[in-house]
């Protein structure tokens, strides 16, 4: 598939989040994970040994569309919101993984996000969290969400890659802090955001992930030239 065609792809996820986020089902949200795992894989088809990376990201993916399941049929039950979180944290593992395979942590990012995220946890988050469990599990995922996104500002992607790649992972953050207020802090009013902000980032990923290897198979064309 053409480099063109695998961008317009892209339309796939945008139509399933569009008709997720207005009310058409559950299913369209877990077509937004799904459709940008198979993009993926058509993307790289043939050049997965040399692109093994990519599978953390369908991993994560994976992960996400199981975390979405529990937390869309969680109710009042913490042991389904539990395993929602620790469905996400391994999202976040695959994604951290793929990053650090790409490049490194970028330090300066790191420490600004601990500064701003232990603070939140410290004087938000902890007095209004009554199950302890419950308590340490967002603490461990806040820590990695900070490093995921940390790993992704320290990549050594092309410009367009890597820029594409932060602000996906970005999303996810910005959209589980919104959670967090949601949950744990009764503050509902950026409920609205939850939602774009997620398939946003699954289609940022993407994107990253297209752009990077359009963009090999461009150079190498011209090598051969």
């Amino acid at each position: 598939m053409s480099s063109r065609y695998l961008f317009l792809s892209l339309l796939i996820p945008l139509v399933c989040s569009v008709l997720a986020y207005t009310g058409y089902g559950f299913e369209f949200q877990l077509a937004v994970a799904a459709s940008s795992a198979l993009i993926i894989l058509v993307a790289y088809r043939g050049q997965t040994k040399q692109y093994r990376d990519i599978f953390y990201i369908i991993a994560a993916l994976i992960f996400s569309m199981g975390g979405d399941s529990f937390l869309a049929h969680k109710g009042d039950n913490f042991m389904l919101f539990a395993a929602g979180i620790g469905l996400f944290f391994f999202a976040h593992l695959g994604y951290l993984i793929f990053a650090l395979a790409n490049g490194k942590l970028h330090r300066a990012v790191l420490y600004i996000l601990l500064i701003i995220y232990l603070t939140f946890y410290a004087f938000a988050l902890y007095p209004a969290i009554d199950e302890k469990i419950l308590s340490l599990f967002s603490f461990v995922y806040l820590l990695i969400s900070c490093v995921s996104v940390a790993a992704a500002a320290g990549t050594n992607f092309s410009k367009v890659t890597k820029r594409a790649y932060l602000i996906g992972i970005l999303f996810i953050l910005i959209s589980d802090t919104i959670i967090a207020f949601k949950e744990f802090l009764s503050y509902p009013e950026l409920n609205f955001l939850i939602l774009p902000t997620y398939y946003a980032a699954h289609i940022c990923i993407t994107f990253a992930l297209i752009e990077r290897i359009t963009k090999k198979q461009v150079s190498e064309t011209k090598v051969k030239a």
